[in-house]
């Protein structure tokens, strides 16, 4: 899986979506980003506009900037939408490239959810296994005792990295990639990691950080993590 030694200078495909809200079970793509780097530098740029088939709350627009009727106007078909990119995903994986992004978790499960609702197949059926490099599981377990929010606006500005327009799927995409390629100057351990190892540890850094906030949640007498915010990078759609 791991195409060179030195993968932060090999390609990366970052992804990004924006949503009709927070729930990634329940709703839906508004946009999407497969932005390919290779050597540092953005060689291609897949990005569009995705029509819902429903109704953009006011308060998701409010963050990205997309109506409802521009989605249906200028967006592709959910369905069609959902296919490049499980298909960009899946061919990635074949290569061994590393799919990075921010909170990856959300995007991800959220394509498992649309795949499965259309198909009945999600991505691992459809033949995706992965890896995924997500700046937020890494620099939670690279960077952990560093207080603060843990956006992706955060990190650019921890990593001094440029983000040309926040909540624009393309630009958070690269912006994702740039704070990654960051961290692994700042911590030459990580980018010598191989990424098969790399994936399942954060499998297990998200666990071991969900168990912690979990239980810091409960002794606050707030309301515990889904069983689904366990899982990584794919939540369990079905987990009650």
């Amino acid at each position: 899986m791991d195409p060179s030694p030195s993968w932060p200078d090999g390609e990366l495909l970052g992804f990004d979506l924006e949503t009709t809200g927070v729930d990634p079970t329940a709703d839906r793509p508004v946009s999407f980003a497969l932005v390919t780097v290779k050597g540092g530098a953005v060689v291609r740029r897949e990005s569009s506009l995705v029509d819902p088939g429903g109704v953009i709350p006011a308060a998701a627009t409010a963050v990205h900037g997309i109506t409802t009727e521009r989605a249906r106007h200028e967006g592709m078909a959910r369905a069609d939408a959902v296919n490049l990119m499980v298909d960009a995903l899946v061919d990635a994986g074949r290569r061994g490239v590393p799919v990075v992004g921010m909170k990856l978790d959300f995007d991800l499960t959220m394509l498992d959810v649309q795949c499965r609702s259309m198909s009945g197949a999600g991505l691992a059926e459809r033949g995706w296994t992965g890896p995924v490099l997500d700046g937020l599981v890494l620099d939670r377990r690279y960077d952990r005792y560093r207080k603060g929010r843990r956006t992706l606006g955060d990190l650019c500005a921890h990593y001094a990295v440029m983000v040309e327009q926040a909540h624009d799927a393309a630009c958070d995409a690269e912006a994702a990639i740039g704070v990654l390629r960051a961290m692994c100057q700042r911590f030459p351990e990580l980018c010598e990691t191989p990424l098969v190892e790399l994936h399942w540890s954060q499998v297990e850094w998200h666990r071991e950080w969900a168990e912690s906030f979990d239980r810091w949640r409960r002794d606050q007498n707030l309301t515990p993590l889904h069983p689904r915010e366990f899982h990584w990078p794919i939540g369990l759609a079905g987990a009650a």
